[in-house]
Formats: structure tokens, C-alpha cells, sequence
């Protein structure tokens, strides 16, 4: 039997994932295609982590770790759900949960003193962050809206707010003393293994990272984030926004960045905070408050003080919100700030919503302000302030009209800043910080601060070559121009160009269009190629790839979740992504409170019948082939009939849009002409949803309202959730009949 692998991850597409497992079992069995589940959840890499800890009943297996070899294969296939990047909060969160459900993980020391707490926060930096992508990725990624999606986008286009030309919101961005302005670059001529040193001003060495090896060809990049600049950068910019009378708000990827992003928000938290901070400094420090947590951990601590010394604490808090700018909210009817939670502003979710919704974001009155919206690094910051002062003058885009943005990402092998986490120190003494050879060469160097965020990135030869080709391919298939986002006045990217060129050279590219352009020019291409009804494929780095596969999808048709996602892996396999999970938490809270879950699973469709295609295309297995093309047949009409899941309870959620796929997708394979047995098999089961239609929908219905008990939000109950999100005994009934009848 053919294979597809299905991971199991967090949050809402979790949840999901229970309602449309047996459908996909059910179909994809009667069919000959085995679809089997790997756990790659935040708590199962932490359980994998850990078995040394656990009872042999309670240890998981290391799926990542299994699929991230499986992705090294030519048989891979693998449909990859949208997964928690961990920040450190959320880490802790699922570890108290895991222990309180009897699991015997350690706590993570922030601070380990011990060779055994170093030991542990060594294992957890295994799991924190980003640590699924980097390991899947073994290839790069070709992003894009599919016709049916953007066909119903334009007949049905999201909603986009009005700009005004008189609109205060704009980004800030550092310039000088950042990682951008301090980059640089070099080409291993040969492999080696490279360490890092810090070198005091005393002249004594320590070693940082003892062995990184190179392979021919790569590209190394360093630098640094200078800790006067960034703080001095923060003070001015809420001096201005206060002057100017906009919202602050800080947009990192303290999620992707795990090691100097927390850092930069804690800048940022400590700078609006200052007086409280120097005030509280003993008490705060002896709670092991880290203003990189955010605030919410700061009022979780408190609260267990003395009741007089909490309330101090809490009136210097007021009063620093009385002599600050206000703060941008993320949730203003709960007071949740921008400096709440390093993981509740995750750039690339953050920041188009800020472009759709007039430039602005909401205040704690809970209307709508013009905004600063603060990046402090500048290697990409253009991107979005390019899109702003652009609407300024042109007003908000048309998704009726506006071409499509497509994305080429090089992404293979941990390219380029996201490989970075095992290569980033804040450090703790001024001096040097060098990159040196076996021979004992310095390759790259800089002069350093306490407090300094220094870093080293990594970019393979075999990836960029990879991306090249997949980047002329796309050119072809698409007849759009392929542009190529690289700054010769960078250091990276110069080396970059170098490969670029040379590959380049090597494929056949009359006929395309294949310009190379910085940031802001390249924005501003896109931009004027979108608004004239234009199609562009963007081909970007890493981080860009990230934020350009949000934006212009959440512009064109409402949400990232609705792209195509393909990874063709290095080595002959197939990844399917399927979309953004930035609000997951937010639809398993009403979930919770209110039993309707609003995830949309489209994402996961378009992903299954791309994966099935695939699957097809390697084996020749026709009817794999037939299950992709009838399941995109029914994602088209899904589309059609509106039958994505609704905010309000009481209405169709994620259950309901399941079964109306289910349905779509039998009657489509009771009347395709191609394999008559199936058809034959397809028939009873599209005939029966059909005529239990009503039945079935007024049994998801009714479930609806009351709060639900999952047994857990990291590790819930998969009893629990299979109740949940398979409520009706009709729906139950006609797919086990089906299933037992195949």
C-alpha cells in the first residue's frame, strides 16, 4: 500500500485533525493509500526529549527525528500541519502540564548552574522555537494560491480597510549598530570546521561553539545587534510615538529567532518599563522575572507577594503606562499588550493585518490608531514600510483585481538566519567575537559589548543551486517575471549573487524575466505589478519567504492558510505545508468555551490533494491520481457553496466544513468516468450524506454552546477531542459502515 505521512502538531489543526482523520482513512484506504499519523506536537518533542524521565508506558517515539530522515528519501511524503514555535512561556506552559498530567519532565532552567540543569536546557533548546521546520525542510519551498482560491477571493473578496493619505502609522527601523549594518561574509573554498571565540579584553579566550562544519561552498555570515544602539533606538521611538500621539508596537519573531529575538523584546519591555524595572530590580530578580517573557510573567510572579508590595509594583506599572506612549493591543478586552508575550506578535502574522486594517491597530479603548510599528532590525523592515507609504498615496489594494503574489523561498537545510540558534550569544564581556578555521584563520570578526547579540547564519551551496532552478522553473510555468530579492550592498546576499549568476548560466532562461533587486525596489515592483492586475513570483530568502507568503496572501484571499504549499525535497520527496496557525489559540479558547471551532482546514485539503498528485507522479498509481484530482474537484465547489467554517457559534465550524468536503469528494469520485470500481464503491456513501444531510448537520449543531472539557491544551485528551470533533453518530456511522464495507 502507498504511503502518505500525516503530523499531528498543536492547537486548533490538531483539533482539526480529529474530525478529519477518518474521513481521510476511510477515502484514502478505499483507494490503497495508507495515511499514517506522526505526533511532532510541542508536548510530544518534549516527552521524546526526556524518556530517561518517564515510565516506559508514558515515553513517546522521536517523530520529528523520524521524519526528518524520512525527508532525506525519495519516498517521502509528508503533509505538514502548521505546529507551535515555541517561546519560552509556552514552553513552560507545556511542561506544567505535563507534569501535573504525571509526566516527570524536568523544569527548564533559564539559568542553569549545574552540568545537569545545562544538560537539560540543552535538550529543551532541541525542542523551543522552530524546531520542527529546520528539520523537515530538506528542501524549498514554492508558495502560491490556487486557482479555485483565488477565482473565489475575487468573487468574494476579503475585507480590506481604507487608508488615508493623512495616516500617522509607519515603521521604524535601526539602521546603524544593527544585524543588518554589521553583517558580514565569506565562501568556504573547502569543507571545514570552523569554531567560534570570544577573546576578552584581556586577551582570554572562550570558546563559544567549539565545531561547526562547512562543506564546500558555503556561505557564513556574522553579525551583530549592539546593545547601546537598540536600547537608545527603543527610547527615541516611544518618545516619538508619544509625541506623535500613535500606538507603539514592537514586531519580532521571538518564535522563529529563539535566541535574539526574546533578547530584542526584552529590550524593549525593560526600556517602556525602566523606572519599574530599576525600582523592583531586587524583588523582580528574586521571582526570576525576565522582561524577555513579557509582562504577563511579571503579574503572574507578583502575584505571589505580599499584598502592599504587589500593589506597589502595580502602580509604578500604571504609572508607566500613564507616561508612555499607549501600546498597541493584541487582545483590548482582555489588556493584553504588545509587551505581553514575546510569542503574541509574530511579525509575520502582525504586520499585514496592520496594511489590511488601514495601517492601523487597536488601542486599549478598543478602536483603531495609527501606529509605529517598530522592527528593529532593518534587513527586511523595507518590505513593510514600502507597503505602507504606498497605500498612503494609493489607497488599500483590491482583491478583486489584484494579480497574485507567488514565492520561491530558499529554505533548504536551515538556510540562512533561521539555522542561526545554535550560533547566537548575548555576551556577557566586551571584546572580540571571530570565526576561526582548522588552520587557526580568522574568517569573519567583530568587536563586541557586554550585552551585544552577536550571531552566525549558515547557507549551504547544494540549497541555493536548488532554489535557482526552482526559480526559473516557476518563471516558465507562470510566464511572470521571477524576481530575485538580493541587495548587492549586503554582505550576504553578495555572496549569494556569486552562486546565483554561475547557476544561472547553467539553465536555459530565454525568454524570462529574471531581474535582481534590493528590498525596497523589489517591494515597490510587486507592489505596482499586483495593483496593475499582475502576477509576480517572488524569489527570497529564508525570512522573506516567511513574510511574503503571509502578506499578499492575507491581501489576495483573506489568509495565508489557503495557499499552496510545496516543498520539493532535495532528494526526490515531497513536503505539503499546509498554511499559517497564527490564531490556533485563539479558535481553541472558543473551542473551549463555546464547542464550535472555527479553524478552516482548506489548507489541509489543498495540501492532501497535492500530496495524493505527487504520490501518483512517483509510483504511477492512478487511482492516487484520482483521489488528488476529485478532492480538488471538491475543494473548488467547498469553496463555491461557502461552507467554510463561521466565527459565530451555532453556525457550520470546522466539523461541518468536514463533512461537506466528505460529501463534495464522494459524489465527485461516484462521477468521475476514469475507474469504474471506485465509482461503484464511491456511490452508496455520496448517495448517503447526501440524503443525511439535514441529520447530520443538526447533529453537529446541537453540541454547540456549552464549554468542553479536552484534558489539556499542549497534551489533550485524544479520547476527549475524538468526542468533540466527531459528534455525530450519523456522519460516525456512515463512514465506519464504508470503511468496514472496503
Amino acid at each position: 500500500m502507498r504511503t502518505i505521512i500525516y503530523t499531528y502538531t498543536d492547537e486548533a489543526p490538531a483539533l482539526a485533525t480529529h474530525a478529519l482523520m477518518p474521513v481521510l482513512d476511510a477515502f484514502a484506504g478505499a483507494a490503497g493509500v495508507a495515511v499514517e499519523m506522526r505526533d511532532i506536537s510541542l508536548a510530544a518533542r518534549i516527552l521524546a526529549a526526556f524518556p530517561d524521565h518517564l515510565d516506559k508506558g508514558q515515553q513517546v517515539p522521536d517523530a520529528l527525528h523520524e521524519l526528518g530522515e524520512l525527508a532525506r528519501t525519495p519516498e517521502a511524503n509528508i503533509i505538514k500541519l502548521p505546529n507551535i514555535s515555541a517561546s519560552i512561556p509556552q514552553l513552560k506552559a507545556a511542561i506544567a502540564e505535563l507534569q501535573a498530567a504525571g509526566y516527570a519532565v524536568p523544569d527548564y532552567p533559564e539559568s542553569p548552574a549545574t552540568d545537569a540543569e545545562r544538560e537539560v536546557q540543552a535538550r529543551y533548546a532541541n525542542v523551543k522555537g522552530s524546531a520542527v521546520n529546520p528539520v523537515l525542510r530538506e528542501g524549498n519551498s514554492d508558495r502560491r494560491a490556487p486557482a479555485a482560491v483565488k477565482a473565489f477571493a475575487r468573487k468574494r473578496p476579503p475585507r480590506m480597510g481604507a487608508w488615508s493619505p493623512d495616516s500617522r502609522s509607519h515603521v521604524a527601523t535601526m539602521g546603524e549598530g544593527d544585524f543588518r549594518s554589521t553583517e558580514r561574509s565569506t565562501t568556504a573554498a573547502e569543507a571545514d570546521d570552523v569554531r567560534i571565540e570570544h577573546v576578552g579584553t584581556d586577551g582570554e579566550v572562550t570558546v563559544l561553539k567549539a565545531s561547526t562544519p562547512l562543506e564546500p561552498g558555503e556561505i557564513i555570515d556574522a553579525a551583530v545587534m549592539r546593545r547601546e544602539a537598540l536600547v537608545d533606538f527603543l527610547a527615541a521611538e516611544l518618545a516619538d510615538a508619544r509625541e506623535q500621539g500613535v500606538l507603539f508596537s514592537v514586531h519580532l519573531k521571538a518564535t522563529m529567532m529563539k535566541v535574539s529575538d526574546p533578547i530584542i523584546f526584552g529590550h524593549a519591555v525593560r526600556t517602556y518599563f525602566a523606572e519599574l524595572f530599576e525600582r523592583h530590580a531586587e524583588v523582580l530578580d528574586g521571582l526570576g522575572v525576565s522582561p524577555n517573557d513579557g509582562m504577563a510573567s511579571l503579574l503572574t510572579a507578583i502575584e505571589a507577594l505580599p499584598d502592599e508590595q504587589r500593589g506597589e509594583i502595580l502602580a509604578d506599572l500604571d504609572a508607566a503606562y500613564e507616561r508612555g506612549p499607549d501600546l498597541a493591543q493584541v487582545d483590548s478586552s482582555r489588556g493584553i499588550t504588545n509587551l505581553h508575550v514575546p510569542s503574541d506578535i509574530i511579525i509575520d502574522a502582525s504586520m499585514p493585518v496592520v496594511i489590511r486594517d488601514s495601517g492601523q491597530m487597536w488601542n486599549r479603548h478598543d478602536a483603531q490608531q495609527d501606529t509605529k510599528c517598530v522592527i528593529p532590525d532593518s534587513s527586511y523592515a523595507a518590505l513593510y514600510g514600502e507597503m505602507i507609504e504606498d497605500c498612503k498615496r494609493n489607497g488599500a489594494f483590491d482583491p478583486t483585481t489584484m494579480g497574485s503574489v507567488s514565492n520561491v523561498g530558499l529554505m533548504a537545510r536551515k538556510a540562512e538566519e533561521y539555522g542561526s540558534h545554535d550560533k547566537t550569544f548575548e555576551l556577557d564581556a566586551p571584546g572580540t567575537v571571530r570565526v576561526v578555521s582548522s588552520t587557526g584563520d580568522t574568517l569573519l570578526e567583530h568587536e563586541v559589548e557586554a550585552g551585544d547579540i552577536w550571531r552566525m547564519c549558515q547557507t549551504k551551496d547544494a540549497p541555493v543551486r536548488d532554489w535557482v532552478r526552482l526559480a526559473v522553473d516557476r518563471a516558465r510555468a507562470t510566464g511572470a517575471p521571477a524576481v530575485f530579492w538580493l541587495d548587492d550592498t549586503r554582505a550576504h546576499d553578495v555572496e549569494v549573487l556569486r552562486k546565483v549568476t554561475d547557476e544561472l548560466a547553467r539553465h536555459d532562461t530565454d525568454g524570462l524575466e529574471l531581474p535582481v533587486l534590493p528590498v525596497a525596489e523589489a517591494t515597490r515592483l510587486t507592489i505596482e505589478r499586483s495593483r496593475a492586475g499582475q502576477d509576480t513570483v517572488t524569489v527570497t530568502g529564508n525570512v522573506l519567504r516567511d513574510y511574503l507568503t503571509d502578506l499578499f496572501p492575507i491581501l489576495e484571499v483573506g489568509t495565508s492558510a489557503r495557499m499552496l504549499s510545496i516543498v520539493p525535497l532535495m532528494n526526490g520527496g515531497g513536503l505539503f505545508e499546509t498554511g499559517a496557525g497564527g490564531s490556533a489559540p485563539k479558535h481553541v479558547q472558543q473551542l473551549a468555551k463555546e464547542n464550535h471551532l472555527r479553524w478552516d482546514s482548506l489548507g489541509e485539503y489543498l495540501a492532501l490533494a497535492a500530496s495524493f498528485t505527487f504520490l501518483a507522479e512517483k509510483t504511477g498509481d492512478q487511482r492516487a491520481a484520482l483521489l488528488g484530482r476529485t478532492l480538488d474537484q471538491a475543494t473548488a465547489r467547498y469553496l463555491d457553496e461557502g461552507r467554510s467554517p463561521s466565527r459565530k457559534v451555532g453556525e457550520l465550524d470546522n466539523r461541518g466544513s468536514t463533512f461537506y468536503l466528505a460529501q463534495y469528494w464522494a459524489t465527485a469520485l461516484n462521477q468521475q468516468d476514469d475507474d469504474e470500481v471506485l465509482r461503484v464503491v464511491f456511490g452508496p456513501l455520496a448517495r448517503r450524506l447526501v440524503e443525511q444531510e439535514a441529520t447530520i448537520l443538526a447533529e453537529l449543531l446541537e453540541v454547540q454552546g456549552p464549554a468542553v472539557d479536552l484534558g489539556g491544551y499542549y497534551w489533550p485528551d485524544r479520547s476527549r477531542a475524538d468526542d468533540v470533533m466527531c459528534p455525530s453518530d450519523t456522519f460516525n456511522e456512515a463512514l465506519a459502515d464504508f470503511r468496514d464495507s472496503n
